[in-house]
């Protein structure tokens, strides 16, 4: 048994999120999650609401709120959300909490004083007809590197280089399409050319990384400089050191703080478990493994700047220095990032209206639709496209008249000819033969999953299903009911198993209709669980409550192994356990598309 860590992207707290976040963090990790559980190792699934920076600021003013409350608001609609697609976070908490503000302290801190955090004099852009500041992600022109138009002041997702707003060529504000001025402003910087060979010594070690993320962090070595960790803006983590805490207009950089999430909901975890130094089992043991699952634009972050600051603060870069409190943190194992998911060819866009969020995805189809779609047809390693019929077309040719079909024709044999599980006596060659290649989906499955290859993983527990409906039809038990009704017993009991096997492969991207299956053939308790929604105090600051998800996934029945059947299991009249699609849902949804563009 191995104790897993996965790290799940944090969403920004500026609005609901649409099916192509989750395509990128959401379903791969809950996948890999759940695999890993049924494989029997203890895994810490961790993650929560990013609510600092430059865009809740913004937003916030544009509504007439708070930037807590704005904040407050989409907290609740993504933990809604992120619960109905039955993701199986242990925590999913938020960056507001007093508990993260002081874990972000903290690793600065440690960060600084081993010497990683230099302070310099610098130049911030502002605009010219307010006096504000405008953040590096506010500006945008042509890249310097690549001469993308859409580049950003911090970076440019065409070519992934690193940028300042002054790199950029015909720079304009994004809020209201100035040229901005440039100033003298001092900030922290993280000196990433003294940790630059550590970083590459990590990175040279990386093995079976999906190619695109391995090649996109190896490039960002080409081009290592010092990098601010601070920022002029009023909302977020005040720099913890003396001088500077009690500014109100510097703050941590949000991407500073935001990563850090991962240790702080760990430590706020254990916390709530009621062992505060639970968290370190994941953390401080070499032996712990740590997957960090995103988009393919928060690569940058979590393969260079992440993995930086835990080597600063563990002292292990080029200056030396000693590890803080916390101890050595581990770095991570795998960087998993998915490309983007665009819809019917054009990228996602909330103000265009080409976007559908993952509430009214689930509103009207049901969540294991989504998620077999995003497991069979996402962007794992090339970015993938979304249509509206091609989601019909897999969720009635294979869920429905694939999976669910044998399901259903399966459970309705036995419950009119038989009544309940018959024993699988007197076998012949094609019983166990289909017995064994449904066996053997195990460890081929279970070995794509934890090498991130999901895709493939699912192609294969298919492969099952489709073995198991050619089974069925070859041995054709509905025929055998007035010739040879004991030989019709031994063929539904071994299709009833290569259901059940099928069902344990599928469980991890369809962990819904899992249970549904696994009540199906008379299965009883929690085979696949579900993570509910908690409403708590901050730890540190109780005048302030907020919703969590979090799960009890200990006591399910899934395993990933065989579950051997038991002779006399009653079996219940089949009810379809997915929903075919109607012809003109495409039109539907497409009509819809075009009236809110």
């Amino acid at each position: 048994m191995s104790r897993i860590l996965s790290a799940v992207a944090w969403p920004y707290a500026n609005g609901p999120r649409h099916i192509g976040h989750v395509a990128g963090f959401g379903v791969p990790s809950d996948v890999f999650s759940r695999y890993m559980r049924m494989a029997g190792h203890d895994v810490l699934m961790v993650s929560g609401t990013d609510e600092h920076g430059t865009p809740i600021l913004v937003q916030s003013e544009r509504e007439g709120v708070s930037p807590q409350a704005l904040a407050d608001r989409y907290n609740r609609v993504i933990v809604e959300d992120l619960v109905q697609l039955g993701l199986t976070y242990d925590l999913f908490t938020r960056t507001t909490t007093a508990n993260h503000y002081a874990v972000a302290q903290e690793l600065f801190r440690s960060v600084h004083a081993n010497g990683y955090m230099v302070a310099q004099t610098t130049r911030g852009a502002i605009s010219p007809s307010t006096g504000r500041t405008l953040p590096d992600r506010y500006i945008e022109g042509t890249c310097p590197i690549c001469g993308d138009d859409g580049a950003r002041g911090d970076q440019c997702d065409n070519c992934g280089n690193q940028l300042d707003p002054m790199d950029l060529i015909n720079p304009v504000s994004k809020i209201n399409g100035e040229t901005p001025k440039f100033v003298e402003t001092e900030h922290f910087f993280l000196d990433l050319p003294a940790l630059a060979n550590e970083l590459a010594e990590w990175l040279g070690a990386r093995n079976g990384w999906r190619p695109n993320v391995l090649n996109f962090s190896l490039n960002l070595l080409k081009d290592v400089r010092p990098r601010a960790m601070t920022r002029d803006i009023d909302w977020g983590i005040p720099v913890p050191l003396m001088g500077w805490e009690d500014n109100p207009s510097k703050r941590l950089y949000v991407w500073f703080d935001a990563v850090i999430g991962y240790l702080s909901a760990s430590i706020e975890w254990a916390r709530r478990q009621g062992d505060p130094e639970m968290w370190r089992l994941w953390w401080n043991d070499p032996a712990a493994l740590s997957y960090y699952f995103m988009g393919k634009d928060n690569i940058t972050f979590h393969s260079q700047i992440w993995p930086a600051e835990l080597l600063a603060a563990n002292g292990k870069g080029s200056r030396g220095g000693s590890p803080g409190s916390f101890g050595v943190l581990n770095l991570p194992t795998e960087v998993v990032s998915s490309e983007y998911l665009t819809m019917e060819s054009n990228k996602f866009s909330s103000s265009r209206g080409h976007v559908i969020y993952v509430r009214d995805m689930m509103a009207r189809y049901q969540p294991d639709a989504l998620r077999y779609f995003i497991a069979v047809a996402g962007p794992e390693t090339s970015d993938a496209d979304f249509t509206w019929a091609e989601f019909k077309r897999r969720t009635n040719d294979e869920l429905v008249a694939g999976w669910g079909n044998l399901v259903n024709r399966t459970a309705s044999l036995l419950h009119n000819n038989v009544g309940s599980l018959p024993a699988r006596d007197n076998l012949e060659d094609i019983d166990r033969a289909a017995l064994e290649r449904s066996s053997n989906g195990f460890d081929e499955v279970g070995r794509l999953i934890g090498i991130q290859r999901q895709r493939q993983a699912i192609g294969e527990a298919m492969h099952v299903v489709g073995d198991a409906n050619k089974y069925l039809a070859d041995t054709a038990p509905w025929k055998l009911k007035t010739t040879d009704p004991e030989r019709m017993k031994t063929v539904l009991g071994v299709a009833a198993q290569l259901v059940s096997d099928a069902n344990t492969l599928l469980a991890p991207f369809l962990p819904h209709s899992a249970q549904k299956v696994h009540e199906a053939l008379g299965g009883t308790g929690i085979f696949s669980p579900m993570p509910h929604i908690s409403e708590v105090e901050d730890l540190d600051r109780p005048d302030r409550g907020y919703p969590i998800i979090e799960g009890d996934y200990s006591a399910q029945h899934g395993t990933w192994k065989r579950l051997d059947l038991v002779a006399g299991t009653p079996v219940p009249p089949p009810v379809p356990v997915f929903t075919k699609l109607d012809d003109d849902i495409v039109e539907q949804e497409l009509e819809r598309m075009r009236s809110e563009s």
